[in-house]
């Protein structure tokens, strides 16, 4: 994910994915381009240009670059030189965000997006949460959206629950996800929980983390009045939420954090919103100063962690899965080379 929607407009927004600098905007139509954020002649930002009709200005000799990333005008010259140009990278808007495609453009698939549960359903309203940028390696944040177990302590004032702490993590794991959830039943809900909704006495409470590789996290939370079967339409009946966190690195050692939150309750109360939005806001910037902690030590230090425990089964398999995936690719980039060299003439 590059950014919100919202985000992208007529004025040149600048972004670090893959450590490479991508500028974005609108043409006038509205559809959104994305460029190599480096003029082709003395490599100014473009960033620091401007939008002028559906081409972008360099600001500093006046160099325009249209959607393609090819420039098609140079003050004062009418030869455009053939190394005049940027790249260009594929965007897709859905799901009221921006999606870019950082490898070979003819590979780009849309229908990969992770598809967002219950987007716009009746009965259900959506946050589009606030932009985060994370000083931590994605990998981090992977694993600590994969671990239900740290929300007691580092989480008590929103979606930590004491009565959490000592119930085992249930590992799954499928060729496209992995899920590491819990049940805790007879138990009083946590905070924010009490707060939404109208619980006469203990509650079941269920917490569903599936991680979709590389960088995408759903977490799955139903808090329900204890003694029910754990049915879909029992679920439906309590307070249920998806909530999304689409992770993209920058650097080795920080992400672009974007989040968003579907939800069964509250709907149409902006006050409601308003509150949920902070307690979330709060919840994942709680999350930034642990993984931004973690990851200035491991550079101290070199290392990931000293000691494995049980609570670790979820976030290891979600970090083997995506080692797993780029040994992959690493193997079918080499084996297309190794093609291609067959076929060159020596």
């Amino acid at each position: 994910m590059l950014a919100w929607s919202s985000e992208l407009g007529r004025t040149p927004l600048a972004r670090r994915v893959l450590d490479e600098p991508i500028v974005a905007f609108r043409k006038e139509d509205g559809s959104p381009v994305a460029l190599l954020d480096r003029c082709a002649h003395r490599l100014l930002p473009l960033s620091m240009g401007k939008v002028v009709g559906d081409t972008l200005q360099c600001g500093y000799h006046g160099l325009r670059y249209d959607a393609t990333g090819a420039c098609v005008h140079v003050p004062g010259q009418s030869r455009i030189p053939a190394t005049a140009c940027v790249r260009h990278f594929p965007l897709v808007e859905r799901y009221g965000a921006t999606w870019i495609w950082m490898g070979q453009p003819d590979l780009a698939d849309s229908d990969r997006i992770i598809p967002v549960q219950r987007f716009e359903e009746d009965g259900w309203a959506v946050v589009w949460g606030e932009y985060q940028r994370h000083g931590s390696h994605y990998l981090n944040i992977v694993e600590n959206l994969q671990d239900p177990a740290h929300t007691t302590f580092v989480h008590p004032r929103t979606i930590g629950n004491p009565a959490s702490s000592d119930v085992p993590i249930l590992i799954e794991e499928e060729d496209d996800f992995i899920v590491a959830y819990r049940w805790t039943v007879d138990a009083e809900p946590p905070p924010a929980d009490r707060a939404n909704g109208h619980f006469a006495g203990l509650t079941d409470r269920c917490q569903r983390y599936i991680f979709y590789p590389p960088c995408v996290s759903r977490v799955d939370v139903v808090t329900m009045d204890a003694g029910q079967q754990h049915t879909e339409s029992n679920m439906d009946r309590g307070l249920r939420a998806y909530s999304y966190k689409f992770l993209t690195p920058e650097s080795d050692q920080s992400t672009h954090f974007f989040w968003m939150h579907v939800r069964n309750f509250g709907v149409g109360d902006a006050a409601l919103e308003a509150r949920l939005v902070a307690a979330m806001s709060t919840t994942f910037e709680e999350d930034n100063v642990v993984v931004s902690a973690i990851q200035r030590e491991q550079d101290a230090t070199g290392k990931r962690q000293h000691t494995w425990l049980a609570i670790d089964t979820g976030p290891t398999r979600a970090r083997r899965k995506i080692e797993q995936l780029a040994e992959a690719e690493l193997g079918a980039n080499a084996e297309a080379k190794a093609g291609l060299a067959r076929r060159v003439p020596a």
